[in-house]
């Protein structure tokens, strides 16, 4: 099972989202992660979509989004795409740990958002990998709360999902 990441370029309509999703459940299909947001022009969105699968499925699905209506552009997006992720996660703060977590955010280039004596808020974004990693580090610390966004990720250089 290979993880993949597909660009669905959509009309920003009402119900577009369900159809786009529908079309996973209808096929059998997980989907990992998933963004939705306004583009460039209001018209559009851009649906991200993460998934695992092998090949064939993979190919299955990008047909299967290009047959809908209200899509205009599906893309794979490649291993050397921008891939970008956010996460909120809420650890315990105790006088033992607090210098260790603290270190951590600064080394991990994250932001404390909410501190308070029981716990703190942090804010981290980069690639999915490194946010898998700093989860793997804060679970000793305890781990309260978090979530993540889903990757939104764009080709490098000047090409474009449309000018493709």
């Amino acid at each position: 099972m290979n993880k993949f990441v597909i660009a669905v370029y959509v009309e920003n309509k009402f119900g577009v989202l369900t159809r786009v999703t529908s079309m996973f459940t209808r096929r059998g299909f997980n989907i990992d992660a998933l963004t939705v947001g306004e583009t460039e022009s209001p018209e559009y969105s851009r649906i991200t979509i993460s998934m695992s699968g092998d090949g064939y499925a993979r190919e299955q699905l990008i047909n299967q989004l290009r047959k809908l209506y209200n899509v205009k552009k599906v893309e794979l997006l490649e291993d050397d795409s921008i891939k970008r992720e956010l996460m909120l996660i809420k650890v315990r703060n105790t006088s033992e740990t607090r210098g260790d977590v603290l270190s951590a955010v600064e080394v991990y280039r994250a932001k404390v958002i909410d501190y308070s004596m029981d716990e703190m808020c942090i804010e981290i974004t980069g690639d999915p990998s490194k946010i898998d990693a700093f989860v793997k580090l804060m679970i000793p610390y305890g781990v309260l709360e978090m979530c993540r966004t889903g990757i939104v990720a764009l080709e490098r250089g000047t090409t474009t999902l449309l000018s493709k």
